[in-house]
């Protein structure tokens, strides 16, 4: 990406520009601890190499030899394999950011990224955490309570009970009022994990009682909350970024393409939106950023009815997201330097009149799974590895041929982010890419991705979150 980045009309215009003013305060943060592994801390690494800000990766035994390793200032061993034993072992974290004596904790996403308790164990320490305050980690990761300030700035959300459920007369009083289907989740489940669907009265008392049980375990929180089941549905989200004053948004990114409420291709602009409905979107994100007082990078996800072309807020992920690079690509705004000069005290030096969106970027995630075997994860060693390359192509990624893929994390190994001025440009570059593309050793998802991409279902944009689901029944 490069001749077609947008203008955002500040010192820098190119792609990957980050907009702050021409004489901007000196970064409070001189130095930071990466909390993460694979192509976010290579990310996260490679933002601080271009600000001139020392990284420091905390890192696993499994990915001692790993390139971001190899990349950063400095890296420290934190821990085993295991991440409850390294990178979500919240005490080794902080314990290695006071010995290294950085300024600030990147926790990338995933692993510490959402966990309150580690955000105030940081703000304890003196150490800056890159990200929003714990409170608001905290409000926002209980799905009871984000409905709820959702609802106090005017954010639509979908109609079910307004707080938690607690006993069996509570969810038939829902149930009598929302009407069958309707859907049982629980107040901290996140991932997909979590959810019932209640067909029928019969059923409610026995699902209320099992989905509460499953998320003490789960979660450790058995609270549960009841919202109307929408079955024909997108799953649409809008990227925003605030320095506590200031709020952004840089339009939506359509995540309907999943499998088991699992993200695979994420793409900007949405297929479906029209002007009135994307300013709607945006206006709902940044007010309830507004209401509760947000900083930094966060991603506002609603689900839209495409029976009704109403939409709701479901969620707020407070941290970059998987998908952040498509938000990038269709605005020219590099995220993860303004997290980490947002964190340093210096402020968003534009207004979101100057934010353009241009173009259409999809994404690919790449995950070392057999599409064949029910996407099962398989771990291996890369005997052969080429990116793609080409105009309007983006590949994140820690891997190189001989590495060898741990099979104690994520199974995702890259990401293959396409730009293109239409859709369909971004859609036929996309397939040109996978095409490129050579991971040996290993059986990833690229193949599948491209047989998705080629359906007419895709190319119409007219599709739900059951899209995938259809077609792999149909496929053999």
């Amino acid at each position: 990406m490069a001749e077609h980045a947008a203008s955002v009309a500040v010192s820098t215009t190119s792609a990957g520009s980050t907009p702050v003013g021409p004489n901007p305060p000196a970064s409070t943060v001189k130095s930071v601890l990466i909390a993460n592994r694979g192509e976010i801390a290579l990310r996260v690494i490679r933002a601080c190499k271009e600000l001139g800000i020392k990284s420091v990766l905390a890192y696993s035994e499994a990915d001692a030899d790993s390139l971001p390793v190899k990349l950063a200032d400095q890296a420290v061993c934190i821990g085993p394999a295991r991440a409850n034993s390294s990178y979500r072992n919240a005490h080794a974290v902080v314990g290695a950011a006071l010995a290294y004596r950085v300024d600030a904790i990147h926790p990338g996403y995933g692993f510490l990224s959402e966990n309150a308790d580690f955000a105030a164990m940081c703000e304890q320490e003196g150490v800056t955490f890159i990200g929003p305050a714990s409170d608001v980690i905290k409000r926002m990761g209980d799905k009871i309570e984000a409905k709820i300030i959702a609802r106090r700035a005017g954010v639509p959300t979908v109609p079910g009970s307004v707080g938690a459920i607690a006993e069996y007369a509570e969810a038939l009083a829902v149930a009598s009022d929302v009407g069958y289907p309707l859907l049982i989740k629980a107040a901290a489940g996140g991932g997909g994990r979590g959810m019932r669907v209640v067909q029928a009265a019969e059923t409610l008392e026995k699902d209320l009682q099992e989905i509460m049980s499953e998320a003490e375990v789960a979660f450790g929180d058995p609270s549960v909350y009841i919202e109307r089941y929408l079955t024909d549905i997108r799953h649409i989200e809008i990227q925003v970024i605030s320095d506590g004053t200031t709020v952004l948004h840089l339009g939506e990114r359509d995540c309907t393409t999943q499998r088991r409420n699992q993200k695979l291709i994420e793409e900007s602009p949405s297929p479906v939106l029209d002007e009135e409905l994307r300013a709607g979107l945006a206006e709902a994100a940044v007010s309830l950023c507004h209401e509760v007082g947000y900083k930094n990078a966060g991603t506002v996800e609603f689900v839209f009815d495409n029976i009704s072309r109403e939409y709701y807020f479901i969620e707020m992920n407070t941290r970059i997201q998987v998908e952040h690079p498509v938000s990038e690509m269709v605005s020219g705004i590099d995220l993860i330097k303004l997290q980490l000069q947002i964190a340093g005290g210096i402020p968003i030096a534009i207004t979101q009149d100057d934010v353009r969106i241009d173009g259409h970027a999809i994404e690919c995630r790449i995950n070392a799974e057999d599409p064949d075997r029910g996407f099962a994860p398989g771990p291996g060693t890369i005997s052969s590895f080429r990116a793609p390359g080409g105009f309007g192509i983006r590949m994140d990624t820690h891997i190189d041929t001989g590495y060898t893929i741990p099979p104690f994390y994520d199974s995702m190994i890259g990401k293959l982010i396409c730009w293109g001025q239409t859709r369909d440009e971004a859609i036929a570059r996309t397939i040109r890419a996978l095409d490129e593309m050579v991971v040996d050793g290993i059986i990833t998802t690229a193949p599948f991705h491209k047989k998705v991409l080629e359906t007419e279902r895709f190319r119409s944009g007219d599709f739900n979150t059951a899209f995938v689901a259809e077609y792999l029944s149909t496929t053999p």
